[in-house]
């Protein structure tokens, strides 16, 4: 079979059971079969498929991804996140838009412990939306931090979808995590610069009110942020540190993590056998998922090029002969507008088999290419029609607000991610930077 038809045949079957509403991973299971009985010989192919698939989770570079999930459950289902956010909240005074401020601060802390994106914009917005509705913050102030910051916790470690990527593309996994946080960062830090400015400019957009002055001073005000925040930032020091200093490697810093964790329950008397119970059960679900999807993507990497349709399509990219500059660009608009209809998880899987031969062809740093990747790949989450963060704050805001206010809220943060997204294609160092000093 000619490679037009094979890929033709793979992404046409794909694209059409996932326009059926078939579930991601059943749908590339689905064309990972049609591949195996095609591409491999029928019975003998099925049985290939199976070995692939198992070879494919085996590997020892999976293991941070339970872990990572079960850190950022544990100080969800014990409270101590919530306890985090509260205390933020004390340590800020009468500033413009305090709210919008905390739920940017808040949620790039619990960014640091999750690296869920979804539980980080479902946190925020149960915990914040309802008092900035109260006290006549605009849609903007109030939605627009709770989702760009969500995305924050694709970047910073520990990153699930990091990790996923790393083992996906080959790419390292411990410098890709490391890679990701000065731009995260960079991120936090227009967010806040944006609300700010807007706060100043547009005072209705974010009412000041008594309530955004605690009255408290000195410990007081700033006790609980020493007791329930910076502990917890230090298992993110923990956790990153020791990989920076190359002590551990990532599973071990993520069970590094973990321990912390479960130490710090401990230490604010709020460990539970319930709460660990539900812990470990709500990773175990997690985990399933991702591994499901990681071995469906490795299958279907693998037929593309036992196809021939990689081969026939790389050729045909190489043979437009453009620089690495420019393609980077190609790769990062096919996933900027991907992101559109599709989710983070598919447009990986869609895209890696084909992304990462020509990157390695063209010379360029993996790492620099994989933290722009997951940019995009975060803004994603927030460009409409069917970014997935726009749909979780819609079932977490009273019925009354449309979905278009929803994609309006999400405008000026997709802008500054797009601005951060720019400045690391024209000053590498901010992804690579950190990386490069691990020893």
């Amino acid at each position: 079979m000619d490679w037009p038809l094979a890929l033709g045949l793979m992404l046409g079957s794909l694209f059409f059971f996932m326009a059926i509403g078939m579930p991601v991973v059943f749908a590339f299971l689905a064309v990972n079969l049609i591949g195996a009985w095609v591409f491999l010989g029928g019975e003998m192919g099925l049985g290939q498929w199976v070995r692939n698939t198992n070879s494919s989770l085996i590997s020892f570079s999976l293991t941070p991804i339970p872990l990572f999930v079960l850190m950022g459950e544990v100080l969800f289902h014990t409270g101590l996140a919530f306890r985090a956010i509260d205390a933020i909240e004390k340590a800020i005074s009468r500033v413009p838009g305090k709210l919008s401020i905390v739920s940017i601060l808040g949620g790039t802390t619990f960014a640091t412990l999750s690296g869920s994106s979804i539980a980080n914009t479902a946190m925020m917005g149960g915990m914040m939306m309802p008092e900035m509705m109260r006290r006549g913050y605009h849609p903007t102030m109030s939605m627009g931090p709770i989702m760009a910051v969500g995305g924050i916790a694709m970047l910073i470690p520990p990153s699930a979808l990091a990790v996923m990527m790393g083992s996906l593309a080959g790419i390292s996994i411990e410098r890709l995590l490391i890679g990701g946080i000065l731009p995260g960062i960079l991120m936090a830090v227009g967010f806040l610069g944006y609300v700010v400015i807007r706060s100043i400019m547009r005072p209705q957009d974010a009412p000041v009110s008594e309530q955004d002055d605690s009255g408290l001073s000195g410990w007081q005000k700033w006790g609980p942020f020493c007791k329930n925040v910076l502990p917890l930032l230090a298992i993110f020091v923990a956790v990153v540190g020791s990989m920076l200093i190359g002590w551990a490697s990532p599973t071990e810093s993520a069970a590094i993590g973990v321990l912390a964790s479960v130490i710090a329950t401990f230490a604010y008397r709020v460990f539970s056998l319930q709460a660990l119970w539900k812990s470990l059960i709500e990773t175990a679900k997690v985990s399933v998922v991702i591994l499901f999807i990681l071995a469906a993507s490795t299958t279907f990497a693998q037929l593309l090029s036992f196809s021939g349709a990689s081969t026939g399509f790389l050729n045909l990219i190489r043979g437009l002969d453009l620089s690495p500059a420019m393609l980077i660009i190609c790769m990062l608009l096919v996933l900027l507008i991907m992101g559109m209809v599709l989710d983070q998880i598919s447009m990986m899987m869609i895209t890696l088999p084909f992304f990462m031969p020509l990157a390695l062809a063209a010379n360029i740093d993996t790492v620099w290419l994989g933290v722009m990747m997951l940019i995009a790949l975060e803004i994603g989450l927030l460009t409409p029609p069917f970014g997935l963060l726009l749909i979780v704050m819609q079932s977490v805001v009273p019925p009354a607000i449309r979905l278009p206010q929803i994609y309006r809220a999400a405008v000026p943060f997709i802008t500054i991610e797009l601005a951060v997204l720019v400045a690391v294609f024209f000053i590498p160092v901010i992804a690579v930077g950190l990386p490069n000093l691990i020893k």
